[in-house]
């Protein structure tokens, strides 16, 4: 079975969603994301996915109060991404409780610090976010595309150990349009070894579906959750 990794996107302690990372497309759909995810623990999930998209913008962790009072209050694996560009953004999302962190404009901009991490932290806490627009990886909360092709890109990082990949498809990422499933495919078959989550444009359970039966190991979701469009009880019992 894929696994299932519902996302909290964080704008000033307010769970959103964004439509292809624009910000002036911000929708709320909770005012309070600890009650967010003890809803998600209470549907059966086992991981979360929070992303910090005020940290994002300002290069630095912001929502680490409220990624604490989510692991307080659930028993969520969670992995948290957004903003961290230091070593002390790390230190500072695993004390708030997170299992894992998501690094990607480092791995884009300071390689040499993002394989330091690597060694210091293990492969088994680090996910590469390789979030992608044109083929290109974008940085910066997708407000840069890099000169960074995706495939090479991901091959440097797996000869140096890296398992977990986020990949995001940002045009598709918020559309409900359904996911990139033709690019997931491609990763897999390049690297079968990788543990692939597939982010973007997942709008029902035939699409989560269509990831499992393409082989993707894990697929991250919001908006379908959010509005509606997705049947969890259905999902969870496979």
């Amino acid at each position: 079975m894929i696994e299932l990794i519902p996302a909290i996107d964080l704008i000033e302690g307010k769970c959103v969603r964004l439509t292809k990372g624009d910000y002036d497309s911000k929708k709320i759909y909770n005012d309070d994301p600890v009650s967010q995810a003890k809803e998600f623990e209470s549907l059966g999930f086992k991981r979360l996915h929070i992303v910090d998209l005020d940290g994002a913008k300002s290069h630095h962790i912001v929502n680490d109060k409220v990624l604490s009072a989510v692991t307080a209050s659930t028993n969520l694996i969670v992995d948290f991404g957004g903003g961290i560009k230091t070593e002390e953004d790390i230190r500072k999302a695993f004390d708030a409780g997170a299992s894992m962190v998501t690094v990607g404009s480092i791995a884009v901009t300071k390689p040499e610090l993002f394989l330091s991490w690597l060694d210091t932290f293990g492969a088994e806490r680090i996910i590469l976010g390789a979030d992608v627009r044109n083929g290109m990886v974008s940085i910066n909360g997708w407000k840069e595309d890099s000169s960074q092709h995706l495939l090479p890109f991901l091959k440097t990082y797996m000869e140096h150990g890296v398992k977990n990949v986020l990949c995001t498809e940002i045009s598709k990422d918020g559309t409900l349009a359904g996911p990139a499933i033709e690019l997931y495919q491609s990763l897999m078959k390049a690297y079968p070894e990788m543990h692939l989550i597939a982010s973007g444009g997942v709008s029902s359970n035939d699409d989560i579906l269509a990831l499992e039966k393409a082989n993707i190991p894990a697929v991250v979701f919001g908006k379908a959750y959010y509005e509606g469009k997705i049947d969890v009880n259905k999902l969870l019992k496979g």
